[in-house]
């Protein structure tokens, strides 16, 4: 597409900066990942070594949020693509373009589940379970329990059957307690 190297380089870094301002919001490594292998632009490691070159000259910079980090355009960036967005080609912005609006939102709504836990002393672990979804916590459940076995089990059935527990969690909790209850 281009006549040598630097300037398919500066293109590429571009499209970076582009897919950011487009979504209008941070995204995670993994998520500029997909739209960008999504699309076909650039492949998996010229794109690490992008971000990480896009951060030395400080057109984008990370923030931690929820234990993610998310890179987020800086002024400079912003001016810097504003400057020399024109080449980037139309066909490629609108490639782009199409998956954020079809795409976006899915890209967004990430759900995670996360299990974990910590030993306390001998004969007490204290176990962690979460769900996040769109960066936000959905529960963050500590449980104090007496062994290794049953803190393993804990994780293992919550990442197996987090929706489902957390459903019956939220059922239990906002049930009146006036009624009967077929459980528990």
């Amino acid at each position: 597409m281009f006549e040598n190297s630097s300037e398919e380089l500066a293109y590429h870094k571009l499209l970076v900066l582009y897919i950011l301002r487009k979504i209008k919001t941070d995204l995670t490594n993994s998520q500029i990942t997909q739209v960008v292998l999504e699309t076909e632009m650039i492949n998996y490691f010229s794109l690490q070594q992008m971000l990480s070159q896009l951060m030395d000259s400080k057109l984008l910079k990370i923030h931690k949020k929820n234990d993610r980090e998310y890179y987020t355009l800086t002024q400079k960036g912003l001016e810097t693509l504003e400057c020399f967005s024109t080449r980037i080609p139309e066909n490629v912005t609108e490639k782009v373009d199409h998956y954020i609006d079809v795409n976006g939102e899915s890209l967004l709504n990430e759900t995670q589940v996360k299990s974990s836990f910590v030993k306390q002393s001998e004969n007490e672990f204290i176990v962690n379970l979460r769900v996040i979804e769109n960066q936000s916590n959905l529960i963050d459940l500590n449980l104090n329990v007496s062994s290794q076995k049953q803190a393993n089990l804990i994780c293992n059935n919550w990442k197996n059957n987090a929706s489902y527990m957390y459903a019956q969690v939220i059922d239990l909790l906002v049930r009146d307690t006036n009624e009967p209850t077929d459980t528990i």
